[in-house]
């Protein structure tokens, strides 16, 4: 895990996320494509990503589908959608409202299930 600055550090709250992944590769190039991710690799087993808020990663092996669900934030639900089907992903909700927003679901190259909502 790379060194955290104090500002992302807030208490009780996630603050690194890791996940599975089959092919790193492959991973990075649908998280860049949806979200501007960006990655630094260390090792052929793992790859960091970076953001203002969380920083995650990912090591290789063979994702367990349903054990956790990450809920990423969205300005624009509609535009985020597109770009999750233009870089691969396969949309397993579409867009629904519940209290205090609207959401969808989808699942990336590695089989991992996340969402996105916007208010």
């Amino acid at each position: 895990m790379k060194d955290t600055p104090t500002q992302k550090l807030k208490h009780e709250q996630i603050q690194y996320i890791e996940f599975l992944s089959q092919d790193l590769q492959q991973i990075k190039n649908f998280y860049t494509a949806c979200f501007s991710w960006t990655f630094t690799d260390y090792g052929p087993h793992y790859t960091a990503f970076e953001g203002e808020y969380i920083d995650g990663g990912f090591t290789l092996g063979t994702p367990v589908k349903g054990s956790i669900l990450i809920i990423l934030y969205s300005k624009a639900l509609e535009t985020t959608l597109e770009k999750v089907i233009k870089a691969g992903g396969i949309i397993t909700k579409e867009i629904f409202s519940f209290p205090g927003g609207r959401r969808f679901q989808f699942i990336d190259p590695d089989g991992n299930e996340l969402a996105v909502w916007s208010e």
